[in-house]
């Protein structure tokens, strides 16, 4: 297919956290919050003259400072963030969100601040309880922390609007970003898709780490690009997978994959579209702060929550995902050492191959995989194992309940 127009524009916006778009807005003298998470509710940070962005750690090489303070038994994400802040990477932040998501994201920007890594005279850090049930209680928890966390902070020190319109407002430009990646994300349902998984994860991971106003009018234009595109007259890739699991920043992982002849065409991990980029309905009827918390509650597929019905709910979505995407497999990924994402991997892609029928692969992979020979030559046996089943009948692409033992599978 002819390259897209803005990929290059795309990319090079991911080859550093304080990227061309950051700087502009700045310039404009707007308010740069950091998040490392889903769960501080990004339209609370939209607001007004204020921007987020999502911290990642591109070109990430050694993390020897970062090990030092946090141990080499704590995830690569978090070790890479503390790294690159002590290197003086996020200088350019007025403040940070970060949750108690995991216990080590916390202790890496708990080391943050003990280290004084930020020289701003007005740099905050504020650390939110999130809910780990998806129930009432958890909601009104959730709603009195960004209240108080968040919006309040924010009010009080940059002089924010954070009244019910300008949240409103918010969403309102949320929603225009979340259309737009919704209908690109679309053609990957096509049987010859005209995006591929890897310029579709580019974008997506452009809206996480820039002012998204500012990237509004490329991402249109992109779209209309996609919309009269014409795929390559042969398919270039052998099966078609979900990728399922935690964070994803690192823009070579997906490349890796596709380049092993499996076309990425659904994308349930951190920094993805699904669910992170889905529309919040608001209604007129009930507080907006209280819709707005509530959406990100119940659309967080993050496995931090641990009641009964989430875990099940997990599960659930990655089969409706992989039928709605007519997913031939599930690529299961971990970043190493990551507890929560570790436990649900294990847990996950034994139910998704016993009793959904996916054939499943799982990988454990570093925070930057780069050309990583094992996890391709993997890839790429996952790959074969799919050819072989849709040779034998055994598999139709999308369809569930196949009933492959994972030593069939694999």
């Amino acid at each position: 297919m002819k390259d897209l127009k803005h990929l290059y524009y795309f990319e090079n916006l991911l080859m550093d956290a304080d990227n061309e778009l950051v700087r502009q807005a700045q310039a404009d003298g707007r308010i740069c919050v950091g998040s490392v998470c889903y769960q501080i509710p990004e339209v609370l940070m939209n607001l007004g003259n204020a921007f987020t962005v999502r911290l990642r750690a591109p070109r990430t090489g050694s993390m020897e400072m970062g090990t030092y303070y946090l141990t080499s038994l704590l995830c690569e994400y978090s070790r890479a963030l503390l790294e690159r802040a002590i290197e003086g990477g996020y200088q350019f932040l007025d403040c940070l969100m970060a949750p108690d998501g995991c216990t080590m994201i916390n202790r890496c920007v708990e080391n943050m601040e003990l280290l004084k890594i930020n020289e701003k005279e007005h740099f905050f850090y504020k650390y939110l309880e999130v809910p780990m049930k998806a129930d009432d209680n958890g909601l009104n928890l959730y709603v009195s922390q960004c209240k108080e966390k968040i919006l309040t902070p924010l009010h009080e020190k940059f002089g924010i609007d954070i009244s019910d319109e300008a949240l409103r407002k918010s969403v309102e430009e949320h929603n225009k970003i979340c259309r737009i990646i919704t209908e690109l994300g679309n053609f990957r349902k096509e049987e010859k898709p005209r995006i591929t998984g890897y310029e579709f994860h580019i974008i997506t991971m452009c809206t996480y780490v820039c002012p998204q106003d500012l990237l509004l009018e490329k991402l249109e234009e992109t779209l209309e690009e996609v919309k009269n595109r014409q795929p390559d007259e042969k398919w270039p890739y052998r099966a078609r997978v979900a990728v399922v699991g935690s964070e994803i920043d690192d823009i070579d992982m997906i490349k890796l994959i596709e380049d092993s002849g499996a076309y990425v065409c659904a994308d349930r991990f951190c920094f993805g579209s699904l669910p992170g980029r889905e529309e919040i309905i608001l209604n007129d009827d009930e507080d907006v702060l209280t819709q707005i918390c509530r959406h990100y509650m119940m659309t967080c597929m993050c496995p931090r929550h641990m009641d009964t019905p989430k875990m099940n709910r997990r599960r659930e979505y990655v089969d409706e995902i992989a039928k709605k995407y007519k997913a031939d497999g599930i690529i299961y990924e971990q970043m190493k050492f990551c507890d929560p994402w570790a436990y649900e991997r294990m847990v996950g892609s034994h139910v998704l191959r016993e009793e959904y029928g996916y054939p499943v692969l799982t990988i454990d992979r570093p925070y930057a995989v780069g050309n990583s020979g094992q996890i391709r030559t993997r890839v790429q046996a996952f790959v074969e194992s799919i050819e072989i089943k849709k040779i034998q009948g055994g598999i139709k692409s999308g369809e569930s309940n196949w009933k492959l033992s994972t030593r069939e599978a694999l």
